[in-house]
């Protein structure tokens, strides 16, 4: 296999190659990091055949693992025209805009600071006129941004018009994006691409938890198509159905990002059913590692399969047999049926080398928690009565979003609790931190403000946040919050610094002291202090109060260090 294009000789690019691309390509940068287009060569297997836009620059590995993972496997056997998407990792940093977005986005949208998103539209079909009988391609939309919908929907307006036009179709999509409105959460945005106009919702933190594309009103316009389209949402509900049974178990692996195997026979099925998996716990994001469709080929091969330790937090996607073999000492294996079917068994097996080729969940897992069985009879009853998907994800969602805050809410209480008094916060010494977390202290909470009092279902709850403890889940989580105490307490300090009269403060003061004071007045100006602007202006006048106390030559000095 080639990887295709040469890759740039070195990492140092040229300040202003960097530049002119970014003044040219900026605002497209924000949305997609580039369009690529992969297909198949008699000589060298998959290549890289074009990268849009012109400048886009892509490391010889990063070109490796989209090349291999823009084709589905030979096994697979797919004809005619295949979507799914993947999870890459990437070194590049995001971009300024990407940063600020999000600042303001809910966790489960926010711009992946680690890995690239690829939302790939695969073309196979038979042509005599090429050596091996059959035309195959790949066209590959690239971003930062967990757009699910959104993307797919772009690349199935993209990917037919190149197929037909060739490479004109790809250049006019890549000035269309690059128009699009700037990145922002909260906003109403119409993206137009290819005389279509995508009109959407980004949600904010102030907006609401879950992505929701009927907060705005569809524009008709008799001669540009508008395509309303929500931003994330996935009918989680198709991917589950022949899993339902197994609802609560899957909940509870996910949760405690447990590794886990999903095999298909297509890398459509298995990229649904992972991505459905990590939604399971929303609106807590799943912080481990996923892969939604995973390769023999990729550069992380060797990390996710090696015996010599224990699985690692991975969901990985895959369609190639050979998986499980090199796979089989992973604790939980779900394996889907080539048609659909009401029911997937779940096998209780001891060791993963008895996994057979009927489907199933292949685990030794015991739940904590016992299974609501209302809900699984209800969503059955759905399938039995041809109920839509759509109704059934809505009450998969529901379902799960209760059972996920009703183990959340304990832990946001429990946090709370852990912010110092504010008779502690003084205005002259370095803000409190939050009291440390102690997971005795809050299982002692349980009893009187524990899960039960929100859902009905019963178990081992204080086992279950034992195990969530270990977890990548809770880590990112607890981070997020202790972050936000952290400067919660900062801002307190700073309220009660600009309140403070500093001219009283620096009677009997050392000239250093005072000193000492103006340098953090400044420094804490400078570094855009998460306060109200009215606070800045306060801390500003505190800063001309001790420049009026200071003598001449003193302000000088200052002022020349400044």
């Amino acid at each position: 296999m080639a990887c295709g294009l040469e890759s740039y000789a070195c990492s140092d690019i040229t300040t202003l190659e960097e530049r002119e691309f970014n003044e040219k390509w900026g605002r497209f940068s924000d949305w997609l990091h580039c369009i690529c287009v992969v297909t198949f060569d008699l000589e060298l297997g998959q290549a890289m055949e074009s990268v849009y836009p012109p400048g886009v620059k892509l490391t010889d590995q990063e070109k490796c693992n989209i090349c291999y993972l823009a084709f589905p496997d030979s096994n697979s056997g797919c004809m005619g025209d295949t979507q799914f998407h993947v999870r890459l990792r990437s070194l590049v940093p995001l971009t300024p805009q990407q940063l600020i977005y999000n600042e303001e986005s809910v966790p489960t949208l926010r711009a992946d600071s680690t890995h690239y998103w690829g939302f790939v539209y695969f073309r196979q079909v038979k042509d005599s006129s090429l050596p091996r009988g059959y035309f195959q391609k790949s066209i590959i939309l690239l971003t930062r941004l967990p757009f699910i919908n959104l993307f797919y929907k772009v690349i199935q307006l993209i990917a037919p018009k190149h197929f037909e036009d060739g490479e004109s179709s790809l250049e006019a999509a890549c000035h269309d994006i690059n128009r699009w409105p700037v990145l922002d959460a909260g906003q109403n945005t119409l993206l137009p691409v290819l005389g279509s106009v995508f009109q959407s919702y980004i949600p904010n933190q102030q907006t609401g938890k879950v992505a929701r594309s009927d907060i705005i009103k569809q524009i008709h316009s008799p001669s540009i198509p508008h395509i309303l389209v929500s931003i994330q949402d996935v009918n989680v509900f198709d991917a589950l159905a022949s899993l339902i049974s197994h609802l609560h178990l899957l909940w509870e692996l996910v949760l405690t990002a447990e590794p886990i195997v999903v095999m298909a026979s297509s890398p459509t099925e298995c990229s649904a059913l992972v991505q459905a998996l990590t939604y399971l716990i929303q609106p807590l994001p799943y912080a481990a590692e996923y892969r939604p469709y995973f390769t023999i080929h990729d550069s992380e091969f060797k990390e996710f399969t090696r015996k010599q330790f224990n699985p690692p937090c991975v969901i990985l996607g895959v369609t190639n047999p050979f998986f499980t073999k090199t796979l089989q000492h992973w604790p939980h294996t779900i394996k889907l049926s080539d048609t659909t079917s009401i029911k997937t068994k779940l096998r209780k097996v001891g060791s993963m080398k008895n996994l057979d080729t009927a489907p199933g969940v292949y685990t030794q897992y015991k739940p904590f928690l016992e299974k609501d069985k209302s809900i699984i009879k209800k969503l059955h009853n759905g399938i039995r009565t041809d109920r839509p998907s759509e109704v059934q994800t809505a009450m998969v969602k529901r379902h799960l979003l209760e059972l996920t805050q009703s183990f959340m809410i304990p832990l946001e209480r429990y946090m709370a609790s852990l912010m110092p008094l504010q008779k502690n916060i003084s205005p002259f010494r370095a803000p409190p931190i939050p009291n440390p977390f102690n997971p005795e202290d809050f299982f002692a909470t349980l009893q009187q403000a524990g899960p039960h009092l929100t859902t009905g279902i019963k178990g081992d709850w204080i086992g279950l946040y034992r195990n969530f403890f270990r977890t990548p889940n809770f880590s990112a989580w607890f981070h997020e919050r202790h972050s936000k105490l952290t400067n919660k307490l900062h801002a307190l300090q700073l309220e009660a610094l600009a309140e403070s009269d500093l001219k009283k403060w620096s009677v009997g003061k050392k000239e250093v002291e005072i000193v000492d004071m103006v340098l953090k007045l400044r420094e804490v100006l400078k570094s855009d202090p998460p306060v109200a602007d009215n606070t800045r202006t306060l801390l500003a006048r505190r800063l001309d109060d001790l420049n009026c106390i200071l003598p001449e030559d003193m302000k000088s000095i200052l002022n020349a260090a400044s």
